[in-house]
């Protein structure tokens, strides 16, 4: 019975051990966690969606602590291009002043009740940007540089 006990002791501790090898011993273990893309879909699709409703409000899509959102915007007639990206705060402002969005305009509120363009909020990081693929798909690529 002893040597039973033992041998799934010595077990727990091999298999604890892999766990803590695989997992870098827990350095990194929760940075890949969330996806560094989002893909909201067809750009046709969105680019119908900004000209008829204004830009697209993601709330909480960019970092970990959710207090980021992304504001998708797009400009001109081509839907392959003229895509933007911004936070979902003024740029005069601080992260937690979060913005809400007039329905069906490009106008927002902020935090004092201030109303503000989409082109007056902040800019992501540098790296963050919208991607479009050959085959006419919208890819947000949150990843900073």
């Amino acid at each position: 019975m002893a040597g039973g006990i033992a041998f799934f002791g010595v077990l727990a501790l091999v298999l604890w051990g892999i766990a803590g090898l695989v997992s870098h011993n827990g350095s990194s273990a929760t940075a890949n966690l969330a996806s560094n893309v989002f893909r909201p879909g067809s750009v046709e699709r969105y680019a119908a969606l900004v000209q008829e409703d204004g830009p697209v409000l993601f709330p909480d899509l960019l970092g970990t602590d959710g207090d980021k959102s992304i504001v998708l915007d797009h400009e001109g007639a081509d839907p392959h291009n003229g895509w933007r990206i911004y936070l979902g705060h003024p740029a005069d402002r601080p992260i937690s002043c979060k913005v809400t969005q007039v329905q069906h305009t490009d106008q927002f509120t902020d935090c004092e009740g201030r109303t503000v363009a989409v082109d007056e909020l902040a800019l992501p990081p540098k790296g963050v940007a919208p991607v479009v693929s050959a085959d006419g798909i919208l890819t947000l690529d949150l990843t900073p540089d």
